[in-house]
């Protein structure tokens, strides 16, 4: 590995691949891996492991361990990527226009949020604007504020809870 780090030696390289390939294969599929898969990640472990060999330090890891991580990162990158949901299919072109009375009624609610969303007590009011509005999380708020995220996220709570509360009433 040394050579293949500090030389660049391409038969070193040919020496750890002709070594390492059909183990990190073996590995893979013994993961879960469909051989063809396999074979591919294989190849880009391989290849990664040539790219990378500057990073490799003998003194943090052995070769074997470096490159199963490589694999196993790879691996999960996989996975990872095979789990996500594909998008549905997104209807093309323009939407319809909502109905007026429908429209009326989104703006009625609007309306009505705003002003249950004003009538909220200060604490509360701010902090759900940098929630909802600022787009902020939770602790990125507690930085902001200095206070404790344990009374940032009781706070909004309290305030969501008023607001679905205000709502409801207003609408019977």
């Amino acid at each position: 590995m040394k050579a293949i780090r500090d030389l660049r030696d391409q038969a070193a390289f040919a020496s750890l691949f002709e070594y390492f390939a059909p183990r990190v294969k073996a590995y893979l599929i013994k993961s879960g891996s469909a051989p063809d898969m396999a074979e591919e990640v294989t190849q880009d472990v391989m290849a990664t492991v040539w790219r990378k060999a500057e990073q490799f330090d003998p003194a943090r890891a052995s070769v074997s361990t470096w490159v199963y991580t490589i694999a196993r990162n790879r691996r999960i990158d996989i996975v990872r990527r095979n789990r996500r949901p594909e998008p549905e299919d997104l209807p093309w072109g323009p939407e319809a226009e909502p109905a007026q009375d429908e429209e009326l009624a989104l703006q009625q609610d609007a309306e009505r949020l705003s002003e249950a969303l004003q009538a909220l007590p200060e604490k509360q009011r701010v902090l759900v604007e940098r929630a909802y509005f600022g787009e902020l999380t939770h602790s990125q708020i507690a930085e902001e504020t200095g206070l404790p995220l344990g009374t940032i996220k009781s706070r909004i709570r309290l305030a969501l809870d008023r607001l679905r509360h205000e709502m409801r009433e207003e609408t019977g």
